[in-house]
């Protein structure tokens, strides 16, 4: 009787749901807009927000790199996509930081988007996305591969926000596109891009 007992009574800490801890933003300054620029690998993301889940659903690979541009706080932007069979390339949008609310905001052909920064390793990048009352959010990393622990940890916030496997998309490297920013030998033909 005694073992029932104390499985019973260990039963509803077992069935709890993990702490959930709060998405901290970054505070921004010159140290984190630095800190963004280079290329970064999309790795997987969740939305509730339908346009947003329509695009996960056939996003198959996603890179992107932030370099300078002429204004401060202000982010060149070259994304590279693979939406189901197809490689897309697009150099034409801008990611403005906003210092006073950390927050930033991605702008291409009169679509704008804010995301909050949220706290996490350096080579990590967890984008919380403000979209009214739709959550989203996004994990991208310098280098295709995160390790167990820090996907652990961006599942928790995803179960946190409410959000099912059913509403995780993940990317792959297996579909990964050209990149522009990595150096071809001069040999190589380079591969076309739509």
């Amino acid at each position: 009787m005694l073992p029932v007992l104390v499985f019973l009574l260990g039963l509803p800490l077992a069935l709890a749901s993990p702490t959930c801890a709060p998405l901290i933003p970054v505070t921004f300054d010159n140290a984190t807009i630095a800190r963004l620029l280079g290329p970064w690998i999309y790795i997987v993301g969740a939305s509730k927000y339908p346009p947003y889940m329509e695009e996960l659903r056939g996003l198959k690979y996603g890179a992107f790199s932030f370099s300078p541009s002429s204004h401060e706080d202000e982010l060149n932007v070259i994304e590279v996509t693979r939406l189901n069979e197809t490689c897309l390339q697009r150099s034409t949008s801008k990611v403005l930081a906003f210092r006073h609310n950390s927050t930033l905001a991605h702008v291409d052909d009169q679509v704008f988007a804010t995301a909050k920064l949220i706290q996490s390793d350096e080579d990590l990048l967890i984008l919380n996305h403000l979209n009214d009352d739709f959550p989203s959010l996004s994990l991208s990393a310098r280098t295709p591969n995160v390790s167990k622990e820090q996907l652990e940890e961006f599942r928790s916030h995803l179960h946190c926000m409410g959000f099912t496997e059913e509403d995780i998309f993940f990317t792959s490297e297996t579909d990964a596109c050209p990149l522009p920013w990595e150096k071809k030998d001069e040999g190589d033909v380079k591969p076309q891009l739509k």
